[in-house]
């Protein structure tokens, strides 16, 4: 076995505390499957903030076919990828080069930026209907910017988007009976999301990074449920538990990585986690070999849909621990706090 696949295996077996659930048997829709799936992934929100789902159905050539175009893209020359770069575009929809973001700074916190690059989308499939015209809404979804190359993206990304808001919209609805809600609780809330579709290739890294810079700073997720599909090699997601300690979250054929967001806590009053996750930097031994690709479909849910405790998330006589938002105005509150960050890590990354 060569050292790289030597460390991608010992770095990256799951130690138990990332679950794995099969949701094969909640969408074969009989009653009983239904429930027993609900449970195990209400333990896993409850306990972890992240599982790990097989069973989805999603065809896999779709999915390797999205990776290929990735690869294809993240391969033409930086000049050519500038050109949709979203620079001061508002929105963050087309390419990030190396250095353009800390995720960290969407807590408020100072680092120096990232070690990766993106290439990320909206909604794809806007009416032309008042909803999503009005002012409101063209502040919460920016037109798309697609590169001229490679060709077959523009098509790949749109039906891998639609694809994966289905799968989220099938979570959603798991996740309302895990609540013990009515199954399409969440149906009007979510039909009209605004989310977003981020890949990210992670380079080798050829010189060591400065203190406290990592693949991806630490952080949360804002909306509902995060679907990815991690990368192959190390240097990969890690999660925190309560205690502060790192978890690698392990790396199964055909799965995907789910997380619940900010938003899901809130509407869950904290019963359900939003949990601190990074990407790790490869060890020194492995960063020649180790450029790694994810594909990550953040799942928001309608821009004026309303956040407040849900009706059996909160104790008989107790408060919400939190104000009744709309998701527009939370994602306002965030920007906000990245951007106070920015200018503080770029001092810090230049002293």
């Amino acid at each position: 076995m060569s050292l790289r696949k030597e460390n991608a295996v010992t770095r990256n077996q799951a130690d138990g505390f990332v679950p794995v659930i099969d949701i094969a048997p909640y969408l074969a829709g009989t009653p009983e499957g239904k429930r027993r799936v609900a449970v195990q992934l209400d333990r896993a929100c409850r306990e972890v903030g992240f599982y790990v789902i097989v069973g989805h159905g999603v065809d896999p050539d779709l999915i390797e076919q999205v990776e290929a175009v990735s690869r294809a893209f993240f391969d033409l020359p930086l000049d050519e990828k500038m050109k949709v770069h979203i620079g001061n575009v508002p929105g963050g929809v087309g390419y990030s080069a190396v250095g353009d973001v800390a995720l960290a700074s969407t807590r408020g916190q100072v680092t120096p930026p990232d070690l990766n690059e993106t290439f990320q989308i909206a909604k794809v499939d806007i009416t032309d209907d008042a909803y999503f015209q009005n002012e409101a809404a063209r502040g919460m979804i920016p037109r798309n910017r697609w590169p001229e190359r490679p060709a077959a993206l523009r098509e790949l990304y749109t039906k891998y988007y639609l694809r994966m808001g289905a799968l989220a919209a099938d979570l959603m609805r798991l996740s309302a009976l895990a609540l013990d809600l009515p199954e399409a609780y969440f149906d009007d809330k979510i039909d009209r999301h605004i989310s977003r579709l981020n890949v990210r290739l992670y380079p080798e890294q050829k010189t060591a990074p400065l203190p406290g810079q990592l693949r991806a700073g630490a952080h949360t997720d804002y909306g509902t449920v995060t679907i990815l599909k991690p990368g192959d090699t190390i240097g990969g997601l890690q999660i925190a538990d309560a205690a502060g300690n790192w978890h690698d979250v392990p790396m199964l054929p055909g799965s995907f990585v789910i997380n619940q967001g900010d938003l899901m806590a809130r509407w869950t009053n904290d019963r359900w986690l939003s949990t601190l996750h990074r990407v790790a930097n490869p060890p020194d031994e492995a960063k020649g070999g180790s450029r790694r690709l994810s594909i990550v479909f953040f799942h928001h849910a309608n821009y004026d849909a309303t956040v407040s405790c849900l009706p059996t998330c909160v104790a008989p006589g107790s408060m919400p621990k939190y104000e009744t938002i709309t998701v527009s105005d939370y994602y306002r509150m965030k920007k906000s706090q990245q951007l106070a960050a920015r200018p503080r890590a770029m001092e810090a990354t230049a002293s």
